[in-house]
């Protein structure tokens, strides 16, 4: 079978969602397509598969009725889930949030004031992560809507912890956009700090720069050099998924760690993948990580805005080895356990059979 899936720009993480489903799902025989509105670095992380980009309803008009899908499932962009159906589409049409950004607040009023009228009307099901505030939130304002809640997946044998040179110098990480709810400037404060703790220490900043906010931008380069980071901090934009891999082994062998500071996320790729690789994690307790993180067991957790409190959690993270090891052997296992390529096509799979016996 056929199934579309719609985003806005590969990019991020739906953008690796979107290729470790591919694995997962060819393996069972439906051959998974991608359409996505605009161009973006992802693209440069090939999958063997159709890709379409384009915002030309009337394109989407002839991929739809040439594609013959089973399904379609729009990641996020509401007002496409009436365009869909107006463009003439029958098959089962499936919403998908992966999160909302901002705050749970802000998700709320997406949901209720803009995205109810579209949901109810057009969609036969409703797709998430188990993320506790995306979980709340649809199953109490979509009480008539066949819902679906499982785990994303992720190919843990194919993006894996690489052996390579050790890097002479501690490095902290952080992975995402310069926009506010990444949080950047906390990265920046904390990193700061652990520098002065110890001067050797290293910060690796990797994001997209083709999506970052230009006022964010401005604030960030501002920061820097107030700062006085410059000369410590190296920023890494749109690496190709895989050579992460290689980044997160080598800021986990650094006797570093991944910084994850975002003020929500709905799941949380990057802090998945560098448990994978062992590089140890210290995150805010942005909601979707919870599937990852058990503090001091998988990694850690502060509470976001208090950088005394990172700092204190950090220092323990690097000087306290085995605490440190205890917490990489744990984050791989739990990893390989939970979110496997094969649960996510089952769990899908019969999402599908659901759907056809409504």
């Amino acid at each position: 079978m056929n199934i579309l899936f719609v985003f806005y720009v590969p990019s991020g993480g739906v953008e690796t969602l979107n290729r470790q489903r591919f694995i997962a799902l060819q393996r069972i025989g439906i051959n998974c397509h991608f359409l996505y509105l605009q161009k973006g670095s992802g693209l440069q992380n090939k999958m063997d598969t159709t890709i379409f980009v384009t915002k030309d309803e009337s394109e989407i008009k002839r991929i739809i009725n040439e594609g013959n899908y089973k399904a379609i499932v729009v990641c996020s962009d509401i007002p496409l889930l009436g365009k869909i159906r107006n463009l003439g589409y029958k098959g089962k049409l499936i919403y998908e949030n992966q999160g909302l950004g901002k705050n749970k607040e802000h998700a709320k009023t997406i949901l209720t004031q803009h995205a109810f009228p579209y949901i109810n009307k057009y969609c036969d099901g409703i797709l998430i992560p188990k993320t506790p505030h995306l979980m709340e939130l649809i199953y109490t304002y979509f009480p008539s809507i066949k819902k679906f809640c499982f785990h994303n997946c992720f190919d843990t044998v194919g993006f894996s912890y690489k052996g390579l040179p050790i890097h002479p110098s501690p490095i902290i990480a952080w992975v995402g956009r310069i926009e506010e709810n990444k949080n950047w400037r906390d990265f920046l404060r904390i990193g700061n700090k652990l520098i002065r703790w110890n001067n050797n220490i290293h910060l690796w900043m990797f994001e997209d720069e083709t999506l970052s906010d230009p006022n964010e931008r401005i604030k960030f380069g501002n920061m820097i050099n107030q700062l006085g980071l410059k000369e410590k901090l190296t920023i890494k934009s749109n690496i190709p998924h895989q050579k992460m891999a290689d980044y997160f082994s080598i800021v986990g062998d650094s006797g570093g760690f991944l910084c994850s500071t975002s003020k929500i996320e709905g799941f949380g790729y990057a802090v998945l993948e560098a448990m994978n690789c062992r590089c140890p994690v210290l995150s805010t307790d942005s909601d979707g990580v919870r599937s990852f993180i058990t503090h001091n067991e998988t990694g850690k957790f502060f509470e976001s805005g208090l950088i005394k409190h990172a700092l204190t959690e950090a220092k323990e993270l690097m000087t306290n080895s085995s605490l440190r090891e205890k917490i990489r052997t744990n984050a791989v296992n739990h990893i390989q356990s939970n979110f496997s390529l094969e649960q996510y096509a089952t769990n899908f799979l019969q999402m599908l059979n659901t759907l056809d016996n409504q």
